[in-house]
């Protein structure tokens, strides 16, 4: 089969569905995501609020980590996506009610954010754990390159919907967000795959830590979970874009939106190559390589007072990250058996909103403390102390070859 994107659609029918349900759900975060920073940032001004969002959405995923992977691994993984799909359209209903009767409050949007992160908490183990079982396991690195491929084109434009709806109010943004959540809910549930391995007994403590036992017994796959955890929550910049927008780069809520999708491009760009042309030899080089890469973009980034060039380093930041991102998600997929995929994914699910959000409240807590572009350019270069670091740590990974291993049973 040819390694192309397109034609991975093609062939593979369930996954077309799976893809699309990707864009849908990832666009309606995308948008609630530009209208919940330019809405809270509107209404106090607060940089350290920007960064408190991101660790009330961040707080769910420790609070229910055990339990998500459980009930991956013991559920129906589409059901469970689907039903975090539609409480997230009801998060966003709750916002177009507010805003069209004005009674958004900060204190609302701190609530709904919690809620919002704990939904995510749940579709995330789901659904990394249900796409190996629509494709082949050879065609599984493309399959999460291709799947990426929906979630960056996603975010490539529905931030910039988002931010030139907002234009208009923010009742224009929360409104259609709604529609997109009950499209992927439909899609989802529509999902063909082959039989899951459903989990035995009956839900325990030792059940529950599985998940962490497991990682902890492979460095390789500690090291690669661990290394994107460290490196993005201090080089991640994504916070503050709501005051580069208003207060450096001196644009609006279009340019914030603009600045947003910077990432994805790239992301895309990357995601569209390797689909085609997948990574098989140095993956671990490779990794490293990308993530250094990443603290380097983030530098510029932070430092650059131009509009334009801060959208082309954010699209140079974006593709290095998703060369790291699909590695790694290949890797840990392949290496763990199906039955559980789900706490392992949770796991997995942990780091990485540890990277974004609790990145985010490290963000605005460093901005609060030494100013917006210190703390960007900061965050970069711990970036790149965290992958040399790593390598020392990791040497196994750094000099790890080929991406494809037969599960460990």
């Amino acid at each position: 089969m040819s390694a192309s994107p397109v034609l991975l659609l093609r062939h593979q029918r369930p996954f077309v569905a799976f893809w699309f349900a990707r864009v849908f759900t990832a666009s309606g975060f995308q948008m609630l995501t530009v209208a919940i920073g330019w809405h809270l940032y509107q209404l106090t001004g607060n940089v350290l609020d920007l960064g408190l969002v991101g660790l009330v959405e961040f707080a769910p995923r420790v609070l229910f980590m055990l339990h998500t992977g459980h009930v991956a691994d013991r559920y129906d993984r589409r059901r469970v996506a689907a039903l975090c799909q539609t409480l997230q359209g009801l998060i966003a209903l709750g916002l177009a009610v507010g805003s069209a009767t004005d009674n958004v409050s900060r204190e609302l949007i701190f609530l709904l954010a919690f809620l919002l992160g704990a939904t995510r908490s749940f579709e995330m183990p789901a659904t990394q754990a249900l796409l190996p079982n629509l494709v082949p396991a050879a065609l599984f690195p493309r399959a999460v390159a291709a799947s990426a491929s929906a979630t960056q084109s996603a975010t490539i434009v529905a931030p910039a919907i988002g931010g030139f709806l907002y234009a208009f109010g923010s009742l224009w943004v929360y409104g259609p967000t709604v529609a997109l959540y009950a499209i992927a809910c439909l899609l989802t549930l529509s999902l063909k795959v082959r039989p899951q391995v459903m989990q035995a007994g009956r839900a325990s403590l030792d059940s529950l830590l599985a998940g962490v036992r497991f990682i902890r017994s492979r460095p390789d796959v500690l090291g690669a979970i661990s290394l994107d955890l460290f490196a993005v929550l201090l080089g991640g910049a994504t916070a503050l874009l709501p005051v580069f927008a208003k207060d450096i780069l001196f644009t609006g809520p279009m340019g914030l939106g603009l600045l947003r999708s910077a990432p994805a491009v790239g992301a895309l760009l990357m995601s569209l190559w390797l689909a085609r042309f997948p990574f098989e030899r140095k993956v671990g080089r490779t990794m490293f390589t990308a993530v250094g890469v990443f603290g380097v973009a983030t530098i510029a980034f932070g430092l650059s007072t131009s509009f334009w060039f801060s959208l082309a380093v954010l699209v140079v930041l974006g593709a290095a990250d998703m060369i790291s991102m699909v590695i790694r998600s290949a890797f840990v997929q392949l290496q763990t058996p199906d039955e559980m995929r789900g706490r392992v994914s949770a796991v997995n699910g942990l780091f990485i909103g540890a990277s974004n959000q609790l990145g985010e409240f490290e963000s605005g807590l460093t901005a609060h403390w030494f100013g917006t572009v210190p703390a960007v350019v900061l965050g970069g270069a711990g970036t790149l102390l965290v992958t040399g670091l790593w390598i020392k740590l990791f040497p196994t990974l750094a000099r790890r070859d080929r991406l494809h291993q037969p599960p460990v049973a």
